[in-house]
């Protein structure tokens, strides 16, 4: 359900907004952000920036939650309006930095290899993004042939997005956050214009069954007594957010 959300998130960003005058602005205020995370945690008496919990904790607080943003966008019909595209902008480096960072911060590797790997993720959402009609002319010549039994038993286009998934998630051993957000822009990648069916297919699957069980799964997994032992904490913590 995770995997599934942040996939979908990752397809609906266009590559534009990392690279266009508007991303820009979206990479300066979430650093911006990311300074006022830090502060806010140097302040507080819970937690330290000296130790792993304070900056997690900082990082979380310059997040967008875009991944649960998107379903309320789409609901409203927000997706390709102005108010819209604006989120999405800014979104974008707000959920991609925190990944990014928290991929660094608790990796299980070496950080040179988590380094590289990001390095290469970036390169092909700005190769992407630079080059539209190279991608188009790519994607449109991989999507044809993954398309041929798309509508059949064979389901060709969903089998080969989730072994997408799950092959830049387990093979490349990413965080599954991360990988999903590959997978989406891969995706966007091979199909720049985007392919009706099979958005609905994906969101059949994913908004119909795997989210809503991923979102059932985590509030079956807050500790109740922690919170209502700190209630400050939680109230400072959605105030700072």
């Amino acid at each position: 359900g995770l995997a599934f959300l942040f996939l979908l998130a990752g397809y609906e960003i266009n590559p534009k907004h990392l690279t266009g005058s508007q991303g820009k602005r979206g990479l300066a205020t979430w650093i911006v952000t990311l300074g006022l995370g830090f502060l806010a945690v140097r302040l507080t008496p819970y937690f330290s920036i000296s130790h792993v919990d304070g900056i997690a904790v900082a990082i979380a607080l310059t997040t967008t939650a875009l991944g649960t943003l998107l379903p309320i966008l789409k609901e409203r019909n927000l997706m390709d309006t102005r108010v819209g595209e604006s989120i999405l902008a800014y979104g974008t480096y707000g959920e991609l930095g925190p990944v990014f960072a928290m991929a660094l911060l608790l990796s299980s590797r070496a950080e040179w290899k988590t380094v590289l790997i990001l390095v290469a993720f970036i390169g092909v959402a700005v190769l992407a993004g630079v080059f539209p009609a190279k991608a188009k002319k790519a994607g449109g010549a991989v999507f044809r042939f993954l398309t041929a039994n798309a509508n059949t038993t064979a389901q060709t286009a969903m089998r080969v997005t989730v072994l997408l998934l799950v092959a830049l998630s387990a093979i490349f051993d990413l965080d599954i956050v991360l990988g999903a957000f590959a997978a989406g822009f891969v995706l966007r990648y091979v199909i720049p214009e985007g392919d009706h069916d099979l958005e609905m297919k994906l969101d059949g699957i994913a908004y119909g069954f795997l989210i809503p069980v991923f979102f059932i799964a985590s509030g079956a997994k807050i500790n109740l007594s922690a919170v209502f032992t700190q209630p400050a904490l939680l109230v400072g913590f959605i105030f700072m957010l």
